[in-house]
Order: C-alpha cells, then sequence, then structure tokens
C-alpha cells in the first residue's frame, strides 16, 4: 500500500487575481478587494499587503490610498469567484486520485502512488490554471495534510519574498522529498504562526514557552501537548511529524447550522423594510437548506443597530421553534417573521439583521402532524422543487416570496457594491465582447 502523500493547491490572492483575469491593466498595482457594502478589505495584492494594508482594514482608515499610493478598490464580486473557482478546481482534479475542495480557492488532492516527477506534475497543472482560467496559484505537498498546507505556504513566501527559503521551493514545495537536514531548516525558518489550526492564543501560549518555530513545535512531547492543551493540538504535532490523522473528505459535511445574514447599505427604521430584509435572509438561508437536503427544527431572527454609530444602541435575537422540522421557504419565512415582530422596536436605526437555522436534521428523518394531508407535504416539496429550479435557471431572485419586497438595488436595505465590476462569466448581459 502506498504512503499517504497530499497536495494543497491554493489561489494566489484569489479574489484580486479574479479581478485580474479579466481587467489585467490591474497588475502590478495595490488593489482590494471590499466585502458586503464595501466594509472591509477581505482580498489584497502583493502591492497593497505592501503597504501595510491588513486583512479586514475598515475602508474608511484605507481609503485616502486612493489618491496618495494608487490603491484600487472593487467590491467583492462572489458570482464571478465562483464561477472561476469551479473551472479552477476542474483542471486541480487532475493532479491526483481524489480531491478535496477546502475553501473557494483552496483544494487537497491525493497524491498517493503516483509515479513520475511530482515537481514536474505539479508545475504543468499550475502552468495549466494560469493559461485556461488567469488564476495563478501555488502548491505544497506533503506526508500529511498539515505539511501539505506548510509547504504551501513556504511555497507563497518563496515567491513573494526570495531568500527566505532555500532556492527552488517557489510556487511548487514537496517537503516529503526534502532530506532530513534541509526540511528541518525550513520548519525552523517557518513560524509556528503558520501552522494550520493553531490559532492565536495557543500560538501565545507556544511562544511564553519558547516554542516559537514549526520545529519546536514538532519536538514537543506528545503527553505535554495533551495534558497542557487538547487532543487537537497533539493531532496537529502527530501531522508535523509525518503521521496521518486526518484524511481527505470526499462529501462536503452538512453544516450544523445555516445563516444568511447581512449590513444593510443605509440605516433601516421601517418594520416593513426590515420584514422584507429578514424574509430574503429567510428563503436564501432556506434554499441552502434544500441543497443539502435537510430540515431545520427552529429559526433564529435578530435585528441590531451599528455599534460604530452615536444612535442609541438596541440588539435582539429570538429563536422560534417550528411545529415540525421543514425545508418549505414559505414556513421558514412565517417564523422569522414572527420573531422580528417578536423583537422590533420603532425609533432605532437599524444596520444589521439575519436568520439562522438551527436544529438540522437530514430530510429523510419524518414527522407526522395533524390536519396535514400527506399529499400536501409532498406538493409543497414539489413547489420548492420548481422555486429552485427556476432560480437557478434563471439568476437568483426570479421567483420571491410576496413578503421579500421588489427585486433589485432600490431596496433601501439592499448592500453597497458601488465598485462591483460585470460578472463576465456569469450573466449575459456582462460577457465581454472583442470587436475585430
Amino acid at each position: 500500500m502506498a504512503s499517504p502523500l497530499y497536495a494543497l493547491v491554493d489561489g494566489n490572492n484569489f479574489y484580486v487575481s479574479c479581478e485580474r483575469v479579466f481587467r489585467p491593466g490591474l497588475n502590478g498595482q495595490p488593489v482590494v478587494v471590499l466585502s458586503n457594502n464595501d466594509g472591509c478589505a477581505i482580498a489584497r495584492s502583493n502591492e497593497a499587503k505592501a503597504l501595510g494594508i491588513a486583512m479586514g482594514a475598515p475602508w474608511f482608515k484605507i481609503r485616502h490610498m486612493q489618491e496618495s499610493h494608487g490603491l484600487v478598490a472593487l467590491s467583492a464580486n462572489f458570482p464571478l469567484y465562483g464561477d472561476l473557482s469551479d473551472r479552477m478546481m476542474s483542471l486541480v482534479a487532475g493532479l491526483g486520485h481524489h480531491q478535496e475542495i477546502y475553501s473557494i480557492d483552496e483544494s487537497f488532492v491525493d497524491l498517493s502512488g503516483v509515479r513520475g516527477d511530482l515537481l514536474k506534475r505539479s508545475r504543468t497543472i499550475r502552468e495549466r490554471v494560469l493559461q485556461w482560467v488567469g488564476i495563478p496559484c501555488c502548491i505544497g505537498i506533503g506526508p500529511t495534510k498539515t505539511l501539505a498546507k506548510l509547504a504551501n505556504h513556504i511555497a507563497k513566501n518563496a515567491e513573494r519574498k526570495p531568500g527566505s527559503y532555500p532556492a527552488g521551493l517557489a510556487q511548487v514545495c514537496n517537503l516529503a522529498a526534502m532530506d532530513r537536514a534541509t526540511l528541518e531548516s525550513v520548519l525552523a525558518a517557518t513560524a509556528v504562526d503558520e501552522v494550520w489550526g493553531v490559532g492565536r492564543q495557543i500560538v501565545a501560549q507556544l511562544k511564553k514557552g519558547g516554542i516559537h518555530t514549526v520545529l519546536d513545535l514538532s519536538r514537543i512531547d506528545l503527553g505535554t501537548v495533551r495534558q497542557r492543551w487538547s487532543v487537537v493540538l497533539e493531532r496537529t504535532v502527530r501531522e508535523l511529524q509525518g503521521q496521518p490523522c486526518v484524511g481527505l473528505e470526499d462529501a462536503v459535511s452538512d453544516k450544523q447550522q445555516i445563516a444568511c445574514t447581512r449590513s444593510f447599505g443605509r440605516v433601516v427604521s421601517a418594520l416593513g423594510d426590515l420584514s422584507e430584509a429578514v424574509s430574503e435572509f429567510a428563503s436564501r438561508a432556506a434554499e441552502k437548506l434544500r441543497r443539502q437536503d435537510g430540515q431545520a427544527c427552529q429559526v433564529l431572527t435578530f435585528v441590531r443597530t451599528s455599534p460604530f454609530r452615536d444612535d442609541p444602541q438596541y440588539s435582539r435575537s429570538i429563536v422560534v421553534p417550528l411545529r415540525r422540522p421543514t425545508s418549505d421557504t414559505t414556513r421558514i419565512v412565517q417564523a422569522a417573521l414572527a420573531g422580528l415582530q417578536a423583537i422590533y422596536k420603532p425609533g432605532y436605526l437599524y444596520a444589521k439583521a439575519g436568520v439562522v437555522l438551527l436544529e438540522l436534521q437530514p430530510a429523510s428523518v419524518q414527522q407526522t402532524e395533524l390536519g396535514l394531508e400527506p399529499d400536501e407535504d409532498q406538493n409543497k416539496g414539489r413547489l420548492m422543487d420548481v422555486l429552485d429550479g427556476l432560480n437557478r435557471r434563471y439568476g437568483r431572485g426570479t421567483v420571491l416570496l410576496a413578503s421579500t419586497g421588489l427585486a433589485g438595488d432600490r431596496r433601501p436595505w439592499s448592500m453597497k457594491q458601488e465598485l462591483r465590476t460585470p460578472q463576465y462569466t456569469t450573466r449575459w448581459e456582462d460577457m465581454p465582447v472583442v470587436h475585430a
């Protein structure tokens, strides 16, 4: 049986790279992609990082760099990012036997038993993704997922900061092919902060105990780790030592909670406007729930004002139990609106609201209800199938519940996305046109 071997393929500054595919003039410029409502930086180009812009930096604090440093800011364009991610992942799948899509820009690939020059194979895949999709990426290879993730970080750092690691590790780094001395020198040059799954509090505790590098952590006594910290950190240390403890997940695990929350483009005070927003959030959450073939037993609704304003503050949430588990949009929206009615207070300027579906269970678990005929329940399921089908085919928001109001940016609670680029690959009207 072949020894375990994993690769992690990660798109570089993914959201920014997606924007540069269709706007090559952004190459070499400092670029940030902003969160919903253009609130803060959620992606930065290397040039923006060099200016000292931190992840999550509020837009109003860095806005002055537009004039002083030529900073370019763009609103998040998630339909475009999702489509380019799908294209990238389909190419990455050719690297090995099995693939686990870990996030929109990261994918683990099983390389166990794959013959030949893995560095050459990885560089070929990387060049193919760059040529066919336009996304630059780095690849890390290791005998465990934790080491593969670490190797990917080393490959990126070696590319961004030549001289930080030995030559030849940029873009593709294979820790499994290194001799012991080289591996230890690389681990010693990498801060313990970069280990996958080790949070800030634990990092602070480790550094206080004299553990500053990945090599230090890999040499720590397992019994001490288990006793002082947790089994989770012990598993991480074992993975750093080359002992696989986490395998690939062939299927995405069902979520235990499903949330849809948004900050508003403008503050909202009227109950009618809040009801529209909560109706849409509940509808989106119900659609996500059906996508994993689940049902919800409870619906949580919350509203809050902005803590960054000097207005009177108010924040409240409520959980409404459902009479029976369901994924029916109409029932979930009714429960969410009932919760909103209970917690709404006039006279406040609300900045955010959300809906969270709780106590999820598989749709295969059925409970009967007095007064509800089986055919009626089946008709509800068919109605939801038609609703989802139309929205998939013609675009999100094609068919809505009446309580959601009119679709579009005219709604006062709609998000700000003043700097969004066209949805080049997912919307016919935005498709680029080439003139001869």
